[in-house]
């Protein structure tokens, strides 16, 4: 399934690109009805984060999200990193108390708040406006003396003045001149239509983990992950209580402790194979490429270990390349998408999109050995130099059974 996602710049005052308007698109058509603001800018998070990439969607700059007051109150939006949204909160939006502290929560949190589609300011603005970081004023609702009026409201707080539909030279000329420290509309661009691949929602969830851990996530933001996924929380207790024994007095009852107790790099790993292990909707070999996978990481793993036997940062790259090389396959994306999105370690990126390196080197020892590609590895072994062909045949029998173990724990706990 393709995902697709209307993305509009938004530039300063010298027509530098600053941020992004994200908007909801349902196909390569630039045009869309809405009848649910909810699910629209649900669906534009989603695919932002999740789907598409947000270093693909909108690099280092901002993204404007559209919120109404339901996904406003929702605790899901304080999933979005705060350095990389602003929340832009519809016109539609009653300005009551309980928005006025839930936007005082949010900006504490570190998220930075719009006003969308403002034409005009009443009394009613008054609570909310200290809290407001952008103002977004559409300029073409507007004749000059009530635009002026507005503008000179608003040098009441110290608030950014955004011109929305800008579609003309002269009008761009205007609002700069009255000072507008950025401006969007079709004058500049239209809409830019992103697509992509549709993810599995359950590898989705997964993947999102395997980000928190892999760049080093707070605790506190993979707990959260995992309490919005009961059924990765409870397959976590379950092998963290195994692990204890199962003694009662040892019983492991909180998502953050288990993950103190396991540790990140076991996590990232168990995470990993259950990325495989997540049904397909076509029911397909899914169980046969978390094998192989599992049995790669195990085994480059162990090659790491033979090559450089003090060096545990190196092993754990290795096992990771070894599980990551066959990602791309299971989700249906370049594999040059996943590096981005994942911003892993230089060898490690060169190792899984050119096979460079010496993580690259032995990744495709071990393909060729997957291939039964037996001249090949017998000359990649002794360019090795530190592994014969009895030696490493061992440790992928080793490693196989490893694999099988793995395999059969993910099905009792899946």
């Amino acid at each position: 399934m393709e995902v697709y996602l209307g993305r509009l710049p938004i530039l300063d005052n010298k027509q530098n690109l600053v941020a992004y308007e994200l908007l909801f698109r349902s196909d390569q058509q630039n045009v869309v009805t809405i009848t649910d603001n909810s699910a629209a800018s649900a669906n534009v998070i989603i695919d932002t984060y999740g789907q598409l990439g947000i270093e693909n969607v909108i690099g280092k700059r901002r993204g404007f999200i559209k919120v109404d007051a339901k996904l406003l109150l929702n605790d899901s939006i304080c999933m979005l990193p705060q350095k990389h949204v602003v929340l832009e909160i519809l016109r539609s939006v009653e300005i009551n108390d309980e928005i006025i502290h839930r936007c005082s929560f949010l900006k504490q949190k570190g998220y930075q708040l719009a006003l969308s589609n403002v034409t005009h300011l009443d009394t009613r603005f008054d609570r909310i406006m200290p809290l407001i970081n952008v103002v977004k004023i559409n300029i073409t609702a507007l004749n000059r003396p009530d635009l002026l009026g507005l503008i000179k409201k608003l040098r009441r707080w110290p608030v950014l003045l955004l011109a929305e539909k800008v579609e003309s030279l002269e009008i761009a000329r205007n609002c700069i001149a009255l000072n507008f420290q950025m401006l969007q509309g079709f004058y500049f661009a239209k809409p830019e239509i992103i697509a992509g691949k549709r993810i599995d929602p359950s590898k989705l969830s997964l993947l999102k983990l395997l980000l928190l851990i892999v760049k080093d996530g707070e605790v506190s933001n993979i707990e959260n992950e995992l309490k919005f996924q009961p059924g990765l929380s409870y397959n976590l207790l379950r092998m963290v209580n195994s692990a204890a024994n199962g003694m009662p007095t040892s019983k492991i009852n909180s998502i953050k402790r288990a993950i103190m107790i396991i540790g990140r790099k076991q996590l990232q790993r168990w995470v990993q194979i259950l990325l495989y292990a997540a049904k397909q909707r076509d029911g397909g070999s899914s169980d046969a490429l978390m094998q192989t996978a599992a049995v790669r990481g195990k085994l480059l793993e162990s090659i790491a270990i033979a090559d450089r036997p003090h060096d545990k940062n190196h092993q754990d790259r290795a096992f990771m390349v070894g599980v990551l090389s066959l990602l791309d396959t299971l989700l249906g994306i370049e594999m040059s998408e996943l590096v981005g999105t994942l911003s892993i370690q230089k060898d490690m990126s060169e190792a899984l999109l050119n096979r460079r390196g010496p993580l690259g080197y032995q990744l495709a020892l071990i393909e060729a050995y997957e291939k039964g590609e037996t001249e090949i590895v017998s000359s990649m072994l002794s360019g090795l130099g530190f592994l014969n062909r009895e030696e490493f045949t061992k440790l992928e029998l080793e490693a196989t059974v490893w694999a099988n173990r793995i395999s059969d724990a993910v099905n009792q706990t899946a």
